[in-house]
């Protein structure tokens, strides 16, 4: 059975977004959680200290961390829903559904066409607890090269031994070692067991170490080159977003927070180069001693440009002055992923839990120390693609590729997406490397014991071959792993293509920070939802210093 390029690109774990019956309304959700004054026309009264715009993975986090100072006003803006800790609905909590409500979701996807022959979506969480409400929920650290990386580019306070120590205090994770782990963090990190596995999911990583390589029992751990099962941000099969680990009841009980559901942005305002404010797109205005753009990495670069920070020739354009001409939009990153689907057999086709476990490994050009491809195996597909009634995903990725994308604004309305480029294989090497990938994919399909459960290999099919025909149906079908970085790169103040410092604030204007993965200055090599946590959590802890 041969699939489509679009049931190819709805079978991984990432791009998979299915219409959920049932689903609550956002308004319905907007009318339960938003501010007293939420729907009052006009300018804003009330005068905060912090405005944070995004209560995604770095925004919740840092709601949280800034309004622990009860001298401190602060008002989260989120443009989706806002949901009470304990009352997100099922698709959001169920960690077996990824991006599984267009409710929930920017419908976002890029610009990849001439280049691919086809585009992309790119699923972006749109509630409380932002894209860490719908992903895979794989909670697995950046590794030490990757912030050598950042060392080299001459940005100073994150380097490993810094990090580390952020890393741990965010978490709370009862197994492993103290000298890697956290124990009393907020957020829950678990290591998911072979026993918790489906028995397809055990043999993908028996059926790896037969091939050679290491057994890791844990990725947060010493050593990630191998296989084993996934560290996960999941508690009795419930996905812990950061609207619910960071915001908790307590902490919104604060008085002295504020978090307004339903809050869409335009533009951040000025008086000079400071930044004052934000304007609705209803026309409401919020006043703000400083802002904090956390909107992701394609939410926040683009009301930047909204509001004149960005490329001046981009911006004059579409005739928005400029405020300060920086590259915004100039470094997007994102992982190419390429999804090898397997039928199993009717014995094996067990398919809960949906997310089981990782090989992590490097390619044969891989620079030292590095782990430049991953092959994730997930059970996010629907059955229904299989004659068997059941399927396995192993999705093979370049977590280190060398092409560059761009973001740029398609109108200045802010109800307009925008355009996303991520141009994929740009660098020949991204398609090589993820060509050996895949290559690797299908030799461990062919390894015993995981060769014993499956019946057939569904994509690419047993009709292409390894060679010519394998690198065109990669490129064909190729999709996102869903970890873009990097529009808004930090840097010293010798770098050209930095849009802020290595704290987050924005060159060139006054009172205005962006603090969310669009900040990471290059992309790593893992999942990116723990890192972005950990950069918010460290950037709260410097301006609370």
């Amino acid at each position: 059975m041969k699939m489509s390029r679009r049931e190819v690109l709805v079978a991984g774990a990432a791009a998979a977004i299915a219409v959920v019956a049932g689903t609550r309304s956002v308004a319905n959700a907007q009318a339960q959680s938003g501010s007293a004054d939420a729907h009052k026309p006009g300018k804003s009264k009330k005068h905060f200290d912090i405005l944070i715009v995004g209560g995604g993975s770095a925004g919740a986090v840092l709601a949280a961390r800034l309004s622990s100072d009860a001298q401190r006003r602060v008002l989260l803006l989120e443009a989706g829903p806002n949901f009470a800790p304990d009352a997100y609905p099922q698709v959001l909590k169920d960690a077996n559904i990824v991006a599984g409500s267009p409710t929930f979701d920017w419908h976002y996807h890029t610009d990849d066409a001439a280049s691919l022959g086809h585009d992309i979506p790119v699923p972006r969480g749109r509630v409380v607890g932002g894209s860490s409400a719908v992903n895979a929920a794989v909670a697995i650290r950046a590794r030490p090269a990757d912030f050598a990386r950042w060392t080299q580019r001459g940005i100073d306070g994150w380097s490993w031994d810094e990090v580390l120590a952020a890393y741990k205090a965010m978490e709370n994770t009862p197994s492993g070692d103290d000298a890697w782990h956290g124990r009393a963090g907020p957020f829950p990190i678990r290591q998911r067991t072979a026993e918790e596995n489906t028995p397809s999911m055990r043999a993908f990583v028996e059926g790896s170490e037969a091939l050679g390589l290491q057994h890791v029992s844990d990725f947060n751990g010493a050593s990630q080159h191998g296989a084993g099962p996934y560290t996960l941000n999941v508690v009795d099969g419930v996905r812990i977003n950061t609207g619910m680990a960071y915001l908790t009841a307590a902490v919104r009980a604060r008085p002295n927070l504020t978090i307004q559901g339903g809050a869409e942005v335009d533009r951040v305002f000025f008086e000079g180069k400071r930044a004052v404010g934000v304007k609705l797109l209803d026309g409401q205005v919020r006043s703000a001693g400083e802002v904090i753009l956390a909107s992701g990495v394609f939410g926040s670069p683009a009301i930047l440009m909204r509001s004149g920070i960005g490329p001046t020739k981009h911006l004059s354009g579409l005739g928005i002055a400029t405020v300060a001409d920086l590259p915004v939009g100039n470094r997007l990153q994102d992982h190419p992923f390429f999804y090898n689907v397997y039928a199993l057999k009717r014995e094996a086709n067990a398919m809960k839990p949906a997310s089981g476990a990782l090989v992590w490994t490097r390619s044969q050009d891989a620079a030292p120390g590095d782990l430049d491809l991953q092959i994730s195996g997930t059970h996010l597909i629907d059955p229904k693609v299989s004659p068997t009634g059941g399927a396995i995903v192993l999705a093979c990725a370049v977590t280190l590729p060398k092409s560059i994308g761009q973001l740029r604004l398609s109108s200045r309305d802010p109800r307009a997406a925008p355009r996303i480029h991520y141009n994929f294989f740009h660098d020949q090497s991204d398609l090589d490397r993820l060509v050996e990938a895949v290559l690797l994919s299908r030799k461990i399909g062919r390894t015993a014991p995981f060769s014993e459960v499956i019946d057939h290999e569904i994509a690419p099919g047993n009709t292409v071959d390894d060679g010519k025909a394998l690198r065109a149906n990669i490129v064909s079908n190729v999709a996102a792993y869903l970890h873009p970085t990097s529009t808004v790169p930090m840097g010293n103040d010798s770098d050209p293509g930095a849009v802020v410092d290595a704290w987050g604030k924005v060159r060139g204007v006054e009172a205005l920070r962006v603090v969310d993965a669009s900040i990471i200055p290059d992309i790593p090599s893992a999942p990116t939802n723990v890192t972005t946590i950990m950069v918010a959590e460290r950037i709260a802890a410097k301006l609370s210093a």
